[in-house]
């Protein structure tokens, strides 16, 4: 009787699970392990939401596995001795795992797969979580791209879209002494302030194609238009899912193929794609230029003036008091479900390093903590592409007005009224700038804007001028 481990890290599913399939086919029976090993990931360890969902997806991974005959062994330590000694204790031969990307997890995962080999352990890893490898997709001088649009016309034309693996019925499972309970990970708040969070979420993979599929049937067409306006369900909001592998991007491309779709809704679905495109295109970038999860993929900026670090604007932009509503909005419902539409996230993310001047990294660090979708190719690509000194940036000259684009794309006012309560009583006309009217602004209890929007633009400005100069 052949026994291998099956290490689960991010890509907490039965489905589509090469990894999971693979030592199935090889082996008589598998264990199913996840190591809580956070530091193995430093400097960027999961933050408290990302911890949060992964607590009840780990759970949602072990009662599917319980169903199918089997159970998710938990333990927490250095990966490699806790591997050991479970190759030890269940007398298996090989441990089989699907690849990460993050800088910290590559070249942990390369010295282990080379110390596993050498104890004579069949190691052995796989592509379950991007289309292409990162290293796959390279330009016609073999380097790696640095601007989104070629970069997915070449990878969207050698896409070879394939039917999901499906998931197995039944697992034998090989019984090892010693598991920890999920909850001995201490995931969860030990204050209660995730109620938002599980009103907003359900983690786990059951549910996520049947998700896919409500969004592809019901919103697809109007995807285009409709992505950008915060106060509608215009989103598939998959990420979450997608990071913790509790889908795959494959299962994502299958269905959009296989499903009957209108006209409307083929361009919609290309355009969603596309979005799939830059998750890939900023794991290419991550891999190739490693060190940009802390410093400007483009060099020219590292002269930039930013402002001296001010905790009380952090203070303020964190907890939604800067003023500016579609902001403070954004910010709100950050905090309160762990997610942010991505076109706020934009807003947010230009205010704070451009009318602010405070540098990326204090953004990228706060998303880190809050978001449930916070994955690190993603949340450096988007906080350096808003602070124009990334790949395939915004100009760097380009400052996003909040109040007009409030005015654009919530032009009734829902989406501030629903997380700016403050502001539920003032007309369509001024509720993106209740200055105006100062009577009801006090009245109000809402904050004046900590910073005049011109004058900070102007600043800005001739501060990058000078950079880019």
């Amino acid at each position: 009787m052949s026994t291998a481990i099956v290490w689960f890290r991010r890509d907490l599913r039965l489905a589509d699970n090469p990894a999971l399939r693979a030592a199935l086919q090889a082996h008589d029976r598998v264990l199913p392990v996840y190591i809580h090993a956070p530091d193995e990931e430093a400097p960027w360890q999961p933050g408290a939401a990302s911890r949060w969902w992964l607590h009840h997806s780990l759970t949602a991974l072990d009662a599917a596995l319980r169903g199918r005959g089997t159970a998710l062994y938990v333990a927490a330590g250095e990966s490699l001795p806790v591997l050991r000694g479970l190759l030890s204790a269940s007398s298996a031969v090989a441990v089989y795992w699907n690849r990460l990307y993050e800088p910290a997890v590559i070249a942990r995962d390369t010295t282990l797969k080379k110390a596993l080999r050498d104890d004579g352990i069949d190691a052995q890893s796989f592509n379950a979580n991007l289309l292409f490898e990162p290293w796959e997709i390279a330009t016609a001088q073999q380097t790696p791209y640095k601007v989104f649009t070629p970069f997915w016309r070449n990878a969207r034309a050698r896409l070879q879209v394939r039917p999901p693996l499906p998931a197995p019925r039944r697992i034998d499972g090989a019984e090892v002494a010693g598991s920890l309970s999920i909850d001995r990970l201490a995931l969860l708040p030990t204050i209660a302030w995730d109620a938002g969070f599980a009103e907003s979420w359900k983690p786990g993979e059951a549910g996520v194609a049947g998700h896919l599929r409500r969004f592809c049937a019901e919103a697809i067409g109007d995807y285009p238009s409709a992505r950008d306006l915060p106060d509608r369900p215009g989103t598939s909001r998959l990420s979450p899912h997608l990071h913790f592998g509790e889908l795959s991007p494959m299962q994502i491309a299958w269905t959009l193929q296989e499903s009957s779709m209108s006209a409307k809704q083929k361009g919609g679905a290309e355009k969603f794609f596309s979005e799939i495109g830059w998750r890939e295109f900023s794991h290419h970038l991550l891999y190739h230029f490693p060190h940009t999860a802390l410093e400007n993929l483009n060099p020219r900026f590292d002269g930039f003036a930013w402002a001296a670090g001010d905790e009380r604007l952090l203070r303020r932009w964190q907890q939604g008091r800067t003023g500016i509503p579609i902001v403070d909005a954004g910010m709100r419902e950050l905090w309160t479900t762990g997610w942010m539409h991505n076109r706020v996230r934009m807003l947010v993310a230009s205010f704070l390093t451009k009318n602010l001047r405070q540098h990326w990294l204090h953004g990228a660090r706060w998303f880190w903590d809050t978001l449930v979708d916070a994955d690190l190719p993603n949340n450096t690509q988007g906080w350096q592409w808003t602070a124009g000194c990334g790949a395939d940036a915004a100009p760097y000259f380009r400052v996003f007005n909040p109040v007009t684009q409030g005015e654009k794309f919530d032009a009734k006012g829902d989406y501030v009224r629903r997380w700016v309560p403050e502001l539920r009583l003032f007309p369509d006309t001024l509720v993106h700038r209740p200055w105006q009217d100062p009577v009801r602004l006090r009245a109000s209890g809402y904050p004046q804007p900590i910073v005049d929007l011109a004058a900070s633009r102007a600043r800005a400005l001739t501060e990058y001028a000078r950079t880019a100069g």
